[in-house]
């Protein structure tokens, strides 16, 4: 029928100009973040040359022509706090450890020159082009040099494209509010692979979405696999229920997605085929996963064949990030705590004692989108004596608890995710970007 082949012929054409339209895309994009990048670079050596300028021209106190007489000398005051310790602030932050010369009580610099530098750096550093953290250990400046700054330059899609993995009959909710929340975050697109049945319920949800009812067709893995070019971050779980067709998917998604280097971020249902086969992870560096106390609980002894020490909690999260090859773990509970195998980070911003379905979700969209951006800062060098994935999971952390916070001023005891969701951007103002 030459209608038929007219037709098959025109579907094939098209096919192969989307195709081809996204290769140039990507490509596009893709030059334009190197032109960035090397925009960054050079405005960072121009301030290292006036830095230079600055300090070489700063006269010195053997040219003035009339010595100024010195203040009467005084014995210097010297810190209970040995040098070479650690301070620690609130929970969950790290300061540096103070210097030699902190130990001593010295006036502050009123040289103009002195004070303009510093506050040209800091005007630079504030726009998100590169990170404190030579200047301040504290893990939510690192957070803040994380977040890409907004500019008129972009293009959609340069933020982060995220795709979820989940969403079936029983589960709708789950993926729609990891995927709104990746856009909330400051995620450009969000994809959610669902089953065909879930499909048009997710879309109802929200416009904005960009729903994909393939994950119980036949070649669902091939499907899915197409759109892994586009995609920044992934998150695999919310909603994906436990079915074995659909963990069989998920589980070759997984591993397509790590040999493609995507960051990815487990959670829920994903965790029980973790639970069952950690090899799919296992060893990932750029792999997340954030199980509440129960699905923790199942993965330990899974791998540890023995009983959780349950008084003990630090370090059981440290061992079972080195036993998952030292990738990074959240332990969702009062305090989350996050390692990586190396140190335990404790995220104890407070929340509240609501604890309503779906904030799970909230935490693993937004981590998702965080995890782009913060082994894309990492690569561009921004990112220096932390892993990229604790710096994520603490920023996806710390907004999680302050969305829940926020939202339970408001709502009390009926607060629910779709209220949590409504203060993400206040939440992420104020932790992030103030």
């Amino acid at each position: 029928f030459p209608m038929e082949k007219l037709m098959e012929q025109f579907l094939e054409q098209s096919a192969q100009a989307e195709e081809n339209f996204y290769r140039v895309e990507e490509q596009r994009l893709q030059a334009e973040d190197r032109r960035r990048e090397a925009e960054h670079a050079r405005e960072l050596h121009m301030l290292q040359m006036l830095a230079q300028v600055f300090s070489s021209g700063r006269p010195s106190s053997s040219s003035s022509s009339t010595p100024k007489p010195s203040p009467p000398a005084r014995p210097p005051v010297i810190s209970s706090t040995p040098p070479s310790q650690h301070t620690r602030g609130p929970p969950g932050h790290l300061k540096r450890p103070a210097s030699q010369t902190d130990s001593f009580s010295q006036p502050p610099s009123t040289d103009p020159q002195a004070l303009a530098l510093p506050s040209v750096l800091e005007r630079y550093y504030s726009l998100g082009s590169s990170s404190l953290g030579g200047m301040d250990d504290d893990i939510v400046s690192l957070v803040k040099s994380i977040v890409p700054p907004l500019t008129s330059k972009k293009h959609k899609g340069q933020d982060g494209r995220i795709g979820i993995i989940g969403g079936c009959k029983d589960y709708t909710g789950a993926p729609y509010f990891a995927a709104i929340s990746a856009l909330k975050v400051g995620g450009d697109l969000s994809h959610v692979f669902c089953t065909k049945d879930a499909a048009t319920v997710i879309k109802s949800y929200s416009p904005e979405l960009i729903v994909h009812p393939v994950l119980d067709s036949p070649n669902a893995v091939e499907e899915i696999e197409k759109w892994l070019p586009r995609l920044h971050g992934l998150v695999v779980g919310p909603g994906l229920g436990r079915e074995d067709f659909l963990l069989k998917t998920a589980k070759e998604v997984i591993e397509r997605s790590r040999a493609r280097d995507i960051p990815i971020v487990i959670d829920a249902d994903g965790l029980w085929l973790v639970t069952h086969q950690p090899a799919v992870i296992q060893g990932y560096q750029k792999g997340i996963l954030t199980p509440n106390f129960m699905e923790f609980t199942r993965l330990f002894e899974a791998l540890h064949h023995e009983p959780m020490n349950s008084s003990d909690h630090q370090r059981s999260v440290m061992q079972l990030s080195a036993a998952m090859g030292n990738l990074t773990l959240v332990l969702k509970g009062e305090q989350d705590l996050i390692s990586d195998g190396s140190k335990v980070y404790s995220c104890s911003v407070e929340g509240s004692g609501r604890r309503c379905g779906g904030q799970g979700d909230l935490l693993c969209g937004s981590m998702g989108v965080m995890a782009h951006w913060a082994h894309a800062a990492s690569t561009a060098g921004l990112i220096r004596g932390m892993n990229p994935s604790v710096v994520a999971a603490f920023g996806a952390c710390s907004l999680t608890r302050q969305c829940n916070n926020q939202a339970f001023q408001r709502h009390g005891r009926s607060t629910t995710t779709s209220d949590m969701i409504q203060e993400i951007g206040p939440a992420f103002r104020k932790l992030f970007e103030s």
